[in-house]
């Protein structure tokens, strides 16, 4: 879900010769705006990002490089792996602009619903720019292989497999944005169970749960084996991470912003693991979720660049349900799904005021949307259940810009209670 509303594409798919690659007409109408103009793409925000990633990934540097020791053969592969994600920064970056310009041409274009009866509500925003983030993301990761993996690796089958799953994911995400696939359970929540086919069928890690200390005594346990239902957990949480981004959208900035925020956090934590325990396999699987969590925010970096407010593209499904699948692929395979869920804190409050909705309990609109008032240019929140419209009927109207603010803070305040957390309850609880 996104604060647009998609253009019908019904006369480009009737009248196929007028669309053709080759009719230069049909062309330049597809790349003009609503008033006629000629379609520019405003140039990127790369002041705020570069604030950003200066706030964000500061610590994880700073631990990385000074504070842990971190095995030299293991640094070299988290740098090796970070320089091809910088590189895939900039393909981003450059990509972006070409790929806007196709989708129009193709009708692929939304009106932003929260600019309405505003000049700025008029113009053609590109759709599924996120397609452009999965591709590079992508490349990096399956070039990144020739420098890490050898053939004999034990981690290269579940790598492959995570990539798979990515890969689905954002071919199902793609197809949702160009056929508009409406919410429904059996699509929605089904679909993308099947994206986790690969992941839970090449993993060979562990099926056992460590009971808190507190709940020995009464379970009479200290590990248990969970077999079967622990992959089946597998499978659900990865169909939760994969939508619960997209329920939690409608700003400008929101679904990529609140993405950045959550990689950042989990790069924190695995570096923060990794130097911590001296386990050669524990130190591999946060490795792991590193060499896919580095690529995942350098790439949607740039597309946060032309995402900020006021937004030049839309991120479309693609991005919300690739994100999503990658997030739930490093918690999985890095062991640390628990801490996960609680880094998306946010994203677990907003489906539960979702869920009456979802659920059909209470009509559920098409746009889960809040209110623009053009008198003041303010949003008001409304009576659907999501994190957006109870923050502002609690806190009073906001712009767009500074409602996505707090939104960003309040996940980066989540992420931090989760290493509060984890830090007084360690020895105690596990």
């Amino acid at each position: 879900m996104a604060a647009r509303k998609r253009a019908s594409s019904t006369s480009a798919s009737n009248k196929p010769d007028e669309s053709a690659p080759n009719s230069a007409p049909s062309e330049q109408k597809m790349t003009r705006n609503a008033s006629g103009e000629e379609f520019r793409l405003a140039p990127p925000k790369l002041g705020v990002i570069f604030v950003i990633s200066t706030l964000l990934c500061s610590l994880y540097l700073y631990l990385l490089c000074f504070h842990y020791k971190v095995e030299n053969e293991l640094r070299r592969s988290i740098l090796i792996n970070a320089g091809l994600s910088l590189i895939g920064f900039f393909v981003t970056l450059k990509m972006i602009p070409v790929a806007a310009r196709y989708v129009l041409r193709r009708n692929m274009f939304g009106f932003d619903i929260n600019k309405r009866g505003t000049p700025q509500g008029e113009i053609k925003v590109p759709e599924s720019l996120g397609i452009v983030v999965g591709i590079v993301f992508l490349i990096v990761a399956i070039i990144f292989q020739y420098f890490n993996f050898t053939e004999d690796s034990n981690w290269l089958v579940e790598y492959n497999a995570a990539l798979a799953s990515i890969c689905f994911m954002i071919l199902l995400g793609f197809v949702d944005d160009v056929l508009d696939v409406p919410w429904r359970v059996n699509r929605k929540l089904v679909l993308p169970s099947f994206a986790t086919l690969p992941l839970l069928m090449a993993y060979a890690g562990h099926t056992t749960i460590v009971i808190p200390k507190p709940l020995v005594a009464y379970v009479g346990l200290e590990v248990l084996d969970l077999g079967r239902i622990y992959k089946l957990y597998m499978g659900l949480l990865a169909v939760f991470c994969t939508n619960s981004i997209n329920i939690h959208a409608g700003l400008n900035g929101l679904e990529i912003g609140q993405t950045v925020v959550t990689t950042a956090a989990i790069l924190i934590h695995n570096i923060m693991q990794i130097g911590s325990s001296t386990d050669p396999e524990y130190h591999q699987a946060h490795a792991f979720s590193i060499f896919l969590t580095q690529p995942l925010m350098a790439t949607s970096l740039p597309l946060l660049a032309y995402n900020w407010y006021p937004s030049s593209v839309f991120v479309g499904d693609t991005y919300t349900v690739f994100a999503g699948m990658t997030m739930a692929v490093v918690g999985i395979l890095g062991h640390f799904s628990e801490t996960l869920l609680i880094f998306f804190l946010p994203q677990v409050l907003n489906f539960l005021l979702s869920l009456p909705q979802l659920a059909g309990i209470v009509k559920c609109p098409r746009h889960r949307l809040p209110r623009f008032d053009t008198a003041t240019g303010l949003l008001t929140g409304t009576k659907d259940g999501t994190l957006v419209n109870v923050y502002l009927r609690l806190f009073g109207p906001k712009s767009e810009k500074s409602l996505c603010i707090h939104l960003l803070v309040f996940q980066t305040l989540a992420c931090a209670f989760c290493f509060i957390l984890r830090y007084f309850l360690a020895g105690w609880y596990k």
